[in-house]
């Protein structure tokens, strides 16, 4: 799928090249350089496109120049329709191109804003009542630091240090805390930076798809074991399929990656993912339903299960929060995810989609934000 999505991203933006070289010819000062001559023209405009794309992709990459250029695209078409309606209501030719002014204008201005969304990393509240006697008790979660896109492994400890303030009781992380291309070093610096969070009970941790490495160890130094071992060493709890129950009124179930029931066929390279996951009536078999259950669950895409076995509070993450407008809601659509972002309730279940910490492959956020989720749950 995502090599289709890719291709497709790579010609939808090589038009988006051929339309912006035919836009940037109608620039006063490309038509004086060409004097007129088309050829001239429209080698003149192609230089200038293709040097400024250039520029941005060595500071930020292909695919987030196919973003800008898609972007700019979009709004210069809707620039050239409103201009050409106000010139024919008025009777006025413009001499200047102010349809592609105002384009180029507020797509710098609008992806700026996606970048700031993106790489500043706001605290995202919720509330939650429940009937279950815990009385009170604070979580934070956070999911999605793809450790070394908007941050590095060191720049993880700002964040550490801003949610100790918050004097949480437990700590979750639910899942893709690496990236496919996160440095051994980076990994091990992230792992540190755990190891100075406090919190009264500690630090759970749940796979997501992409902490134990689509492309094998080689590619990044270091195995989904080597992972856990840095994680172990810093005091955080890694949970597969695996139950904790904590000062006797909390459940922490944290469960294997819906990626791990994928068969990857003609992947021998990849060791760690493909060996299965429990279902939710096997990890809640034999628990205490008096207790509070929350379950660290990396895709929220097993709503009505988790519902139907009565968990109180589902977490996860990996949608990014729809990454970018108009796309944000393609997962729900496609039925790739049960939801995009935010707080749901289902008969007696919570759950709650964080938009990430940090980011992916693409550095803008727009329609969402990065964020980790401080909930406090009372039982009044």
């Amino acid at each position: 799928m995502w090599v289709l999505i890719f291709a497709e991203l790579l010609i939808a933006g090589a038009a988006a090249l051929v339309y912006l070289v035919s836009r940037i010819a109608r620039f006063n000062l490309v038509i004086k350089i060409s004097k007129g001559n088309k050829i001239i023209k429209a080698a003149v405009s192609a230089l200038i496109v293709l040097g400024c794309s250039m520029f941005i992709t060595i500071l930020i990459g292909l695919m987030n120049l196919i973003v800008c250029l898609l972007h700019l695209v979009v709004f210069w078409a809707l620039s050239d329709v409103i201009s050409t309606v106000i010139q024919r209501k008025s009777g006025n030719h413009w001499q200047r191109n102010y349809s592609g002014i105002f384009a180029i204008t507020f797509t710098v201005i609008y992806l700026s804003i996606g970048w700031v969304l993106a790489h500043h990393v706001w605290e995202t509240k919720y509330v939650l009542d429940t009937d279950k006697e815990i009385g009170s008790f604070r979580v934070i979660q956070f999911a999605d630091s793809h450790v070394g896109t908007t941050f590095s492994g060191q720049g993880l400890e700002k964040y550490v240090m801003e949610m100790n303030e918050q004097n949480p009781d437990v700590v979750l992380i639910t899942g893709d805390y690496v990236d496919d291309d996160t440095s051994r070093e980076d990994m091990i610096a992230a792992c540190e930076a755990l190891g100075k969070l406090h919190s009264t009970y500690g630090v759970y941790y749940a796979f997501g798809n992409h902490d134990k490495g689509y492309y094998g160890s080689e590619h990044r130094g270091y195995s989904g074991d080597d992972l856990i071992h840095e994680l172990e060493k810093n005091g955080v709890t890694v949970l597969q399929d695996e139950t904790v129950l904590i000062d006797n009124r909390v459940y922490i179930i944290g469960r294997q990656d819906r990626s791990e029931e994928m068969i990857l066929t003609g992947r021998s390279d990849v060791t760690d993912i493909g060996g299965g996951r429990a279902s939710m009536m096997q990890l809640t078999e034999g628990l205490d339903d008096s207790k509070y259950m929350i379950v660290l669950d990396h895709q929220p895409h097993d709503y009505q299960n988790q519902a139907d076995v009565e968990v109180d509070l589902v977490l996860s993450g990996h949608t990014h929060g729809g990454q970018l407008l108009p796309i944000n809601f393609i997962g729900e659509l496609t039925g790739a995810n049960d939801k995009t972002y935010g707080l749901e309730h289902r008969y007696h279940t919570d759950f709650i989609v964080t938009s990430g910490i940090s980011d992916w492959a693409l550095k803008f956020k727009i329609g969402c934000k990065s964020e980790y989720v401080l909930i406090d749950i009372n039982n009044d």
